[in-house]
C-alpha cells in the first residue's frame, strides 16, 4: 500500500501545482489599484508627534482637489487645488488670510503610483498591505483584500493614516469656490509652512509624478 500512496501523493501535487499554487514571481508582483475617480476620505496625519486630521476630496472628473485641515486645538486651514496648477491656501474666520500658488501641473492622477517599486507585503494599522515605493518619496500601503489605501509615509517620516475612504462621493460645487477675498486683495497673506508642504496632494509638485 505504501506504493500507491506515494503515487496518489505525486499526482496531487501535480494538479495542484496545474491549478495554480506555486510560488510567486517577479513578474506576478501587484499593482497599485488606480484612485478613483471621485472619493473622499478623513486622513489622520502624524509628523514627530503634531497631528491634523484631514478632509480630502478628490475629484479628478471635475479636475480639483481640496483638503481641509483640522490642526490639533488649532484652525483649520482650506488647500483648494485645481487641475491647471491653482491652489488656494485660506481661512473661513475673522482673519480671513488668503494665498494662491501656480505650480507648474494639476492635481495627482488617478494612476500617479504607475511605475511604483513593489516591497512586499506588511502588517500596519491592524491590516495586511501590500506597499509600494515610489521615487523615494512616498511609502504607500494598500490593504490586499479591499484593495484600499490604508497608509502613507512620506520621506521626511510624516505619515497619513486612512481612517475613512467613501468611493463615488463628491462634495457639492458651491463648496468648491474659494472666499471672494482671496481675489480683491483685502486678505491677509497665510505662511504656508514645510509640514504643509509634504502633504500628500502636493505630490502633483513633482514632474515623475
Amino acid at each position: 500500500m505504501a506504493a500507491p500512496s506515494r503515487i496518489m501523493v505525486v499526482l496531487f501535487l501535480i494538479c495542484t501545482a496545474s491549478l495554480g499554487f506555486s510560488e510567486p514571481t517577479p513578474d506576478e508582483d501587484p499593482t497599485p489599484t488606480p484612485w478613483p475617480h471621485q472619493f473622499h476620505s478623513i486622513l489622520v496625519m502624524n509628523y514627530s508627534g503634531i497631528l491634523q486630521i484631514i478632509d480630502l476630496w478628490y475629484d479628478w472628473t471635475n479636475g480639483r482637489n481640496f483638503n481641509i485641515i483640522q490642526h490639533q486645538l488649532g484652525n483649520v486651514l482650506y488647500d483648494l487645488e485645481w487641475n491647471n496648477g491653482t491652489s488656494f491656501f485660506y481661512t473661513l474666520d475673522s482673519s480671513k488670510q488668503c494665498s494662491s500658488a501656480q505650480l507648474e501641473v494639476g492635481i495627482l492622477r488617478p494612476n500617479w503610483l504607475d511605475g511604483a517599486n513593489y516591497l512586499g507585503q506588511k502588517q500596519v494599522d491592524g491590516f495586511l498591505c501590500n506597499v509600494w515605493e515610489k521615487v523615494e518619496f512616498i511609502w504607500y500601503y494598500e490593504d490586499v483584500v479591499t484593495k484600499r489605501p490604508v497608509h502613507w509615509v512620506f520621506y521626511t517620516g510624516r505619515e497619513a493614516h486612512v481612517m475613512t475612504f467613501e468611493v463615488g462621493a463628491a462634495l457639492e460645487d458651491i463648496k468648491w469656490q474659494a472666499p471672494v477675498y482671496c481675489f480683491d486683495n483685502s486678505s491677509a497673506a497665510i505662511a504656508v509652512d514645510d509640514s504643509i508642504s509634504t502633504r500628500i496632494p502636493l505630490l502633483k509638485g513633482s514632474t515623475v509624478l
